[in-house]
């Protein structure tokens, strides 16, 4: 059985090479036509600027010189650098045993991806420490992914938060490679704080500020997109978190100092998500040397910069509401959560590392193993009705195949967690996040480029799992959309 199916294999790869995935196209989770978007939002950091790799190894650093400058931890944690390659995004962090995990959509650890500082935790500890390899919902993270209100696990959501999964368990890895008894709740928050830090006290701003040409990705399509949108006469505005004059260089750097005449409506310093809602907070208007003013707001004026605000009197002074407003952000929580679920608009999702997995897909070994990992699945669901000794061995055999398949998988993508939207079979709790807060989810803005302004995005109807034959009963099926479809257009 095994020759033949493996010859069928070498037979199928060609034919799925010769239908590559585009890592430029747009994905839909919800049916949405452009050309019922009449109004444009953005969000400003790694929406519409991308930084460079030297940005996260800043924030690192300076963080860490804060534990050790303010906070008084050892001196000695100054030899660990950031590791790009360690953390990915959507991991869970639990508080009190200090340990960074990935959970799939059903609250499932994927067991081999529990770290402890550097290292891996065993299996069986795992199971033990969580009596299974389930999370209870009251022990994860609230709905914006916090360790609050009693919960235990922290989610990390933010592109930023790479470099403060990698701190803490550089920090952890210390104390216990050194046996320094230490209260892991503590650690949590003065990395957290130091973190913060490195963004309120304006260390990570100036550093850019400073040295723009390193720390910014130049995009001309980031104008681009815009100035198609423009020549379309869609409004459009930009909500950040980000303090006014940062913003206004990054803007000038990459789109050119009449940025702003591209935007009917700028608002810095949001402190999204609080910013959708709190009622309470009123706009200010900031004069061209960034001063504060006093006046009341009662028109959102283009050419502006506002601070602060709330989503509630935005829309009151501009009108803008509904599904005719798509907005923009790379924040599954903070940037597209409440807009979807409270105000009805229509949100897009900005996935970085999208790019890269679906290259990694594209690839002949990548294909190969997963054909031949679907195979095996098959094979084992199919023949386990043999319950004689040798069928058993065989499948035991398979079963630890399989496993091993597995994993070299998950390394394809990062040696320790995987790919960001899969565990070993199930969506993970990111992707379950991304699917119900983002109407459409792409790499960059600039795949908006290889659309019409009228371009209807249609969700691929996948099937459900009882619609779906046996697995013995059905050849491997692969992804879209696909390459050859996008160059078609």
């Amino acid at each position: 059985v095994i020759p033949a199916l493996w010859e069928a294999k070498t037979e199928l790869v060609p034919s799925i090479m010769s239908n590559l995935l585009n890592p430029d196209a747009i994905f839909s989770n919800n049916e949405m036509s452009l050309s019922d978007i009449e109004i444009y939002g953005f969000d400003y950091d790694y929406t519409l600027v991308f930084y460079s790799k030297h940005l996260h190894t800043l924030i690192f650093n300076a963080a860490r010189d804060l534990l050790i400058n303010e906070h008084r931890y050892p001196a000695e944690i100054r030899k660990y650098e950031y590791d790009p390659n360690f953390a990915i995004r959507g991991l869970h962090y639990d508080v009190q045993r200090a340990v960074l995990m990935k959970i799939d959509a059903f609250h499932y650890i994927q067991l081999g991806t529990v770290y402890r500082g550097l290292s891996v935790v065993p299996d069986d500890e795992v199971i033990e420490m969580y009596e299974g390899s389930h999370v209870p919902l009251e022990q994860m993270s609230d709905f914006y992914g916090k360790s609050s209100h009693g919960n235990t696990m922290k989610q990390f959501m933010d592109i930023f938060s790479l470099p403060e999964m990698t701190l803490l368990s550089c920090v952890n890895e210390y104390f216990l490679k050194n046996n320094i008894d230490y209260e892991p709740v503590h650690l949590y928050k003065d990395v957290k704080d130091a973190i913060r830090d490195v963004h309120i006290k304006g260390i990570m701003y100036r550093a850019i500020e400073a040295d723009i040409e390193k720390y910014i990705c130049y995009a001309e399509q980031t104008r681009a997109v815009l100035a198609k949108l423009a020549d379309h006469g869609k409004k459009m505005f930009l909500i950040t978190n980000s303090p006014s004059s940062f913003v206004d260089k990054g803007m000038s750097y990459i789109v050119g100092k009449d940025w702003r005449d591209l935007f009917d409506v700028v608002i810095v310093q949001a402190e999204k998500p609080n910013f959708f809602n709190d009622k309470r907070r009123p706009f200010r208007k900031m004069n061209e040397k960034g001063v504060l003013l006093w006046d009341k707001i009662h028109k959102l004026q283009k050419g502006q910069i506002y601070k602060q605000g709330n989503l509630y009197e935005f829309l009151k002074l501009t009108g803008w509401r509904g599904s005719r407003v798509l907005y923009f952000g790379d924040h599954i929580y903070s940037d597209l959560a409440d807009l979807t679920l409270k105000h009805g608009w229509r949100t897009g999702a900005i996935i970085p590392e999208l790019r890269s997995e679906l290259k990694i897909m594209n690839t002949e070994q990548y294909i190969q193993t997963m054909t031949w990992l679907q195979t095996l699945t098959g094979l084992l669901e199919q023949m386990q009705v043999h319950r004689d000794a040798e069928s058993q061995l065989v499948l035991q055999e398979w079963k630890k195949e399989r496993k091993e398949m597995r994993e070299m998988t998950k390394s394809f993508f990062n040696a320790q967690f995987g790919s960001l939207f899969r565990t070993d079979q199930n969506p993970t709790y990111f992707l379950r996040r991304l699917s119900r807060f983002a109407d459409i989810y792409m790499a960059s803005l600039s795949c908006l480029l290889n659309y019409d302004v009228s371009h209807t995005f249609y969700p691929r109807r996948t099937p459900l799992q009882h619609e779906l034959p046996a697995w013995s009963e059905r050849p491997p099926t692969f992804r879209t959309p696909l390459l050859q479809e996008a160059q078609a257009k």
